[in-house]
């Protein structure tokens, strides 16, 4: 408390605020009676005030003070346009015809290539291989360009000239015709620009740059916004496919505020599990193609190269029929992937038995569970119970859940299976077997890696599309039959 007569000046909240913050100096034209503003340096959101915890991303200590929005009253003249409108049947489409990469995985998810004045923005972990992948791209981009076609230009942020040679040297990419740069400032990019008029641009990564003349630093919400919509101009005015690096989040989202995401064509995340050498490129959006589609490749001392058949991943090759496995058909994106689902359980303990998983959902196995004990009173409350996909495949749409009960039943009672029957199909908490998606599709992909019979739901067999030949489809509707069907003769 003050003392009698000590006088003690008003200090409003969004001061306050500002000095908890660490970042007390008061804005130009604070003294004025202008109003301060902030901004969430993760996510863009502006609260009315300062506040220690993001309302809208739930992040800490990421508001900071921003310039206030200026809403001006005045009305926007009409001036002659740049170009006339025309007839949508008399505008050319070959300008923008997509242009293959040179890797056919990531042909596959951009739908047939790179586009002329498209920009792409690839995100994913640190460590993944988004650098080396895109080396890789740069590579084939110049290698097909020739001699007098524009060139390919790498910009880094993140790393020096020499150590991407380095990177360069391991993964075979080195071609006269590929560029290298090591910049963090916007203006001299736009300079390399200007100076080698490139036919491919990728920039890594786009958190890494500052464009002069806008508040915030390298990374924050501005400047990223300010970056961005500069190289997508850019790009669009000249016509250069442009790549854009970027990072996430502990969540896996695209790191920056959402409109980074609008401001681009194509949106890819690149996944994979450091332990695994499968890594997946998955699309979130694309105006030129599907956004559902999805790439897998293979990562090694040699760089990363594209897997066109994936399924040898995550299959197991057995001398003699081993308990506790079954294989299922997953989709991933629009392509189907053989996978093998492996259970192991263990003799009865007292307490709480475990239940673990690697590559499914903890969840879809605690309710297999309890299916298997209802419905076909199968007792295994007391014992340990592990799951685990191969491959580092992650499982997680319902379509596995068949598989998962026969591999689970088969441990169980030390009972192997056939080792060419494949199970597809989710299983219902009264034990039904319910229908699932692209079932012809699954089906082919089974009897295309050599697989003689498949459990399907009720009206997934021939009703549903032809059957591939080679492979023996039946119907199961529950539980109790599927492993009727399953137990060898």
């Amino acid at each position: 408390m003050s003392q009698p007569g000590t006088s003690v000046p008003d200090v409003t909240i969004e001061e306050r605020g500002a000095k908890v913050n660490g970042r007390g100096a008061r804005s130009a034209g604070a003294g004025r009676g202008a109003r301060v503003g902030y901004e969430c340096d993760v996510c863009g959101h502006r609260p009315p005030k300062w506040v220690g915890c993001c309302p809208e991303c739930g992040e800490w200590g990421s508001i900071l003070e921003a310039a206030p929005v200026v809403v001006s009253a005045r009305t926007v003249a009409a001036r002659a346009p740049s170009e006339p409108a025309r007839p949508i049947a008399t505008i050319s489409a070959e300008p923008a015809r997509a242009r293959p990469t040179g890797v056919p995985e990531l042909d596959r998810v951009l739908g047939g290539g790179l586009v002329p004045g498209g920009v792409v923005l690839l995100a994913g972990e640190p460590g993944v291989g988004k650098s080396t992948l895109l080396l890789d791209v740069a590579q084939q981009w110049a290698a097909g360009s020739g001699p007098d076609g524009a060139p390919a230009l790498v910009v880094s942020g993140e790393e020096s000239a020499s150590q991407v040679r380095l990177r360069a040297e391991r993964i075979g990419a080195l071609h006269k015709n590929l560029y290298l740069a090591a910049e963090t400032d916007l203006a001299g990019v736009l300079g390399h620009i200007d100076a080698l008029r490139p036919g491919l641009l990728v920039v890594d990564s786009v958190q890494t740059f500052s464009a002069p003349g806008t508040d915030g630093v390298p990374g924050g919400v501005t400047q990223v916004r300010a970056v961005t919509a500069a190289l997508v101009s850019v790009a669009k005015e000249r016509g250069i496919a442009t790549v854009l690096v970027g990072h996430v989040t502990k969540d896996g989202q695209v790191a920056g505020p959402r409109v980074l995401e609008h401001l681009v064509d194509v949106v890819l995340n690149f996944e994979g599990d450091k332990h695994s050498s499968l890594r997946m490129v998955r699309g979130l959006k694309n105006r030129f193609g599907a956004a559902d589609e999805v790439g897998c490749f293979e990562m090694h001392e040699g760089g990363i190269t594209s897997l066109p058949d994936p399924s040898g991943l995550f299959l197991t090759r057995y001398a003699e029929p081993v308990a506790g496995t079954c294989a299922t058909v997953a989709l991933e994106g629009r392509r189907a992937l053989v996978a093998e689902v492996q259970a192991l359980v263990g003799g009865p303990v007292p307490g709480t038995p475990r239940r673990t998983v690697s590559g499914l959902d903890s969840a879809r196995l605690a309710m297999v569970l309890a299916v298997l004990q209802r419905r076909c009173g199968l007792q295994l409350h007391d014992r340990e119970v592990f799951g685990a996909t191969v491959g580092g495949i992650r499982l997680v749409e319902p379509a596995a859940d068949l598989g998962l009960v026969l591999a689970l039943a088969s441990a169980a009672y030390e009972l192997p299976l056939a080792q060419d029957l494949v199970a597809i199909g989710e299983v219902g908490l009264t034990g039904e077997v319910r229908r699932v998606g692209a079932a012809p599709r699954r089906l082919a992909e089974a009897a295309r890696l050599g697989f003689k019979r498949a459990l399907v739901p009720v009206g997934s067999g021939p009703a549903a599309g032809p059957v591939p030949p080679g492979i023996r489809v039946t119907e199961v509707a529950d539980v109790v039959a599927a492993l009727h069907e399953a137990t060898p003769d």
